[in-house]
């Protein structure tokens, strides 16, 4: 999952939400240092990350990229579960996605002090640039999976996944709207953060 699935995951408190992203940066090398409600929010993320990757309808869903881009399909579809959260946001959070949002930018820079380097910086740009808002069109998805495509340290084809994403769009949302309700309820069931 990316992001916004993994704040959304996360207890409202500082300590969760860092915990919920640190395990996209490194998040085990920290460990030892790290208060125990974070430890928790990483742990969950683990638990997030192992349920999204080994799931059949996620795994199945990475048909619909083309040859070229199956390589990277994971990510793409981590990023559009993110867009298809932000546009079903009603049918899972009682509160207003603009209340939510601005509340985890608050609680993740509560926290950047202590993050990682890399976590500062990427926290930062999401931020204050205000990334989930590029996450609510297909257009911002685009865009966001070509600038992942560019960071990718070795020549590769992933950039224009959008143009699989539009061609399956309707496919891929009935995936999501199928798999996130179980996954909530496995992070619920298995409790890992108080």
């Amino acid at each position: 999952m990316n992001y916004l699935a993994h704040l959304f995951l996360a207890k409202p408190n500082a300590d969760s939400h860092f915990g919920n992203l640190l395990g996209d940066f490194g998040g085990n090398k920290h460990l030892g240092q790290l208060p125990l409600a974070v430890q928790q929010g990483l742990a969950n993320h683990y638990l997030v990350d192992k349920f999204t990757d080994s799931h059949p309808a996620v795994k199945a869903a990475k048909q619909y990229f083309s040859t070229t881009r199956k390589r990277f399909a994971g990510i793409a579809i981590d990023v559009l579960f993110d867009h298809f959260l932000i546009k079903h946001w009603h049918q899972f959070h009682h509160q207003p996605f603009t209340h939510f949002k601005q509340q985890s930018y608050q609680l993740l820079n509560e926290r950047i002090t202590d993050m990682p380097s890399r976590m500062q910086y990427v926290v930062t740009r999401i931020t204050q640039h205000d990334w989930f808002k590029e996450y609510e069109t297909v257009n911002g998805i685009g865009l966001a999976l070509d600038n992942i495509a560019k960071r990718i340290r070795f020549a590769n084809n992933f950039a224009g996944a959008v143009e699989d994403i539009e061609q399956h769009y309707q496919p891929l949302e009935a995936v999501f709207l199928d798999f996130f309700p179980q996954l909530i309820h496995h992070v619920e069931k298995q409790a890992i953060e108080c």
